[in-house]
């Protein structure tokens, strides 16, 4: 397939321990894929050389065919923001901020008017279920609202890819389930692939593939759900 997003042979080791072990992904506009395995097993390792955070050994990473594993540090952090959503299982929101500012940071950062940047995140609460939350700070929200707050900010730089990494960890399993919902749909709306890693079966299923990773290695390729 057409693939946004590829890691192609990709290695890494952390002294004597191998984290990947030679593993490919091909990830196709709007498409979304759960990566899981038990702890230690490589997957989260896997996701964040997929976002340029951490530099394979071996093998590439490719986002519409640039090579982006070669690029320095500098060159790589601006096409992380410009380029990757992330949503973390804390959500990482800054607590002296209002929401909407939260929302707009990515924005701001890459040099938007505070004015402009706050108007686009804004357009995010409504579909988000966040109307009337703009001005709350994060301790002043629920778990599933904070989450929700944090996947606007993934989607506000209309990104190529969003990256979730174990984003309904800390939520109980009727949030779990709205914000995985809400996650999934939201990004095939905007034409962003998805790549989460996730340790809930429940939470994968509602992807269009489940990968897993054991040893550094996927042990299966191709496999579909239903959402």
């Amino acid at each position: 397939m057409s693939a946004v997003l590829a890691g192609l042979g990709l290695t890494k080791k952390y002294g004597t321990t191998v984290a990947l072990d030679g593993v490919d992904l091909w990830v196709g506009t709007r498409d979304s894929v759960a990566i899981m395995g038990p702890s230690g097993s490589g997957k989260s390792t896997f996701l964040h050389t997929l976002a340029g955070i951490v530099r394979p050994d071996g093998g590439e990473v490719l986002l519409q065919g640039q090579a982006i594993h070669k690029l320095s540090e500098n060159r790589l952090s601006a096409l992380r923001r410009k380029h990757f959503g992330f949503v973390f299982q804390s959500g990482q929101l800054l607590p002296e901020l209002p929401a909407e500012e939260n929302v707009a940071l990515p924005l701001m950062l890459e040099g938007m008017s505070r004015r402009e940047a706050v108007a686009r995140a804004r357009r995010w609460f409504t579909p988000l279920g966040l109307n009337g939350l703009e001005q709350r700070r994060p301790g002043q929200l629920s778990g599933g609202q904070a989450q929700r707050v944090a996947i606007a900010r993934a989607l506000v730089i209309e990104p190529d890819v969003v990256f979730a990494d174990e984003p309904t960890g800390a939520l109980d399993q009727g949030t779990s389930e709205e914000v995985i919902r809400l996650l999934t749909s939201v990004t095939r709306e905007q034409g962003a692939a998805l790549v989460m890693v996730t340790h809930d079966a429940a939470v994968a299923a509602h992807c269009d593939r489940i990968l897993h990773v054991r040893d550094g290695r996927i042990s299966n390729h191709a496999q579909y759900t239903v959402a």
